[in-house]
């Protein structure tokens, strides 16, 4: 059930040969991704549990989600990235029928990331869903 978006990004982390050039394919996403509103990073948008500071803001526009996101970490906003290209576009409905943990899988993120940063994925994951269920 992923996005375009998101079999883009697993077609192209297919094609690098090793996790280097993965881990600076997931900083280039990063750096690539709009800047979010400063103003919109405040309390009431960070995600809890992260090691880096980590803001999300949710859009709601004709019953499909979106967000804003951003992080002080490079690493932290390539992620974002990816959650967003997993994420932007879906149907209000359906963003918790979406099995992220598989879906980050097939990127083979979790045998490459910190426990610290694994933990943060799964917390900026949650806060999606928990943003798109308050949303219905």
């Amino acid at each position: 059930m992923a996005t375009p978006a998101f079999e883009e990004i697993a077609e192209t982390f297919d094609f690098l040969e090793d996790w280097e050039e993965r881990y600076r394919h997931v900083i280039e996403l990063g750096k690539a991704m709009p800047p979010m509103d400063p103003a919109l990073q405040v309390p009431a948008t960070k995600v809890e549990g992260c090691a880096s500071q980590v803001w999300i803001m949710p859009r709601i526009e004709a019953g499909t989600f979106d967000f804003q996101g951003d992080s002080d970490a490079l690493i932290v906003r390539g992620l974002i990235a990816i959650l967003h290209a997993m994420y932007s576009g879906v149907p209000v409905g359906q963003v918790a029928a979406i099995d992220a943990p598989a879906e980050l899988r097939r990127l083979g993120l979790e045998e490459h990331l910190s426990a610290q940063r694994s933990n943060g994925l799964r917390a900026m994951v949650e806060r999606v869903r928990l943003l798109a269920a308050a949303a219905v």
